[in-house]
């Protein structure tokens, strides 16, 4: 994106550079799904996973890094105690990174399986 402007008002971009964010960290199975026509509190949601919990930290740094340098900013983030699950909420995208046995556990993506995944490459 060329602006910050533009990633503020495209909700899909953001989804993407968090997706891209995660990618960079090596996280897996990263998924966008679209669940903006499903729930009133956002439109995506970007799901991965890692091995460690230190991975998981370093992925959520790198995601609310990328997101800083596009001028976004999360309203909240969640689980950095842990670090099992974090949660970090941007409004319209809601960046979720779980440690591999976590995501199997919780199969956050089980609950929304009417919505469409998104492709971020």
């Amino acid at each position: 994106m060329d602006s910050k402007t533009e990633i503020n008002n495209i909700p899909l971009e953001l989804a993407r550079l968090c997706a891209r964010a995660a990618d960079d960290k090596k996280a897996s199975d990263i998924i966008i799904l679209d669940v903006g026509t499903l729930t009133s509190f956002t439109d995506y949601f970007v799901i991965c996973s890692a091995p460690s919990e230190r991975q998981v930290q370093a992925i959520v740094r790198n995601v609310q890094d990328e997101a800083r340098q596009a001028g976004v900013k999360a309203t909240g983030v969640e689980g950095l105690e842990s670090s099992s699950w974090v949660l970090v909420d941007f409004n319209d995208v809601v960046f979720h990174c779980f440690t591999d046995a976590a995501r199997e556990y919780y199969k956050l993506e089980s609950f929304w399986p009417q919505a469409q995944q998104v492709d971020f490459k």
